[in-house]
């Protein structure tokens, strides 16, 4: 589960940014690349889950089921926290230099 709500995340990133790309003046690449990371990330493990597990990998209990959607929801809040720090850095409208 945490990989498909991280791929749900990074295709919803890509599709804002894509649509935005002339003036990604609040860096969606950075998010759409998190995601797509993180989702890789996810691939690799369910690659090697699969390959230990074999016909069990998909008859897992409803609790796994649930802790790995929200450790997939946790992965996507922290790429977003991430994101927001990019963002403040970057300062994309000068809001921090102003207040100096």
């Amino acid at each position: 589960m945490c990989l498909l709500i991280t791929v749900f995340a990074a295709i919803a990133a890509t599709i804002v940014w894509y649509t935005h790309c002339t003036n990604d003046i609040y860096r969606i690449k950075v998010l759409a690349a998190i995601y797509w990371g993180a989702s890789l990330m996810w691939l690799v493990d369910a690659i090697f889950e699969f390959v230990e597990l074999k016909e069990a990998f998909f008859n897992q209990p409803f609790a796994d089921l649930l802790h790995d959607s929200i450790l997939g929801l946790c992965a996507v809040a922290l790429g977003l926290i991430a994101w927001l720090v990019v963002v403040f850095i970057k300062d994309p409208k000068g809001l921090f230099k102003k207040s100096k």
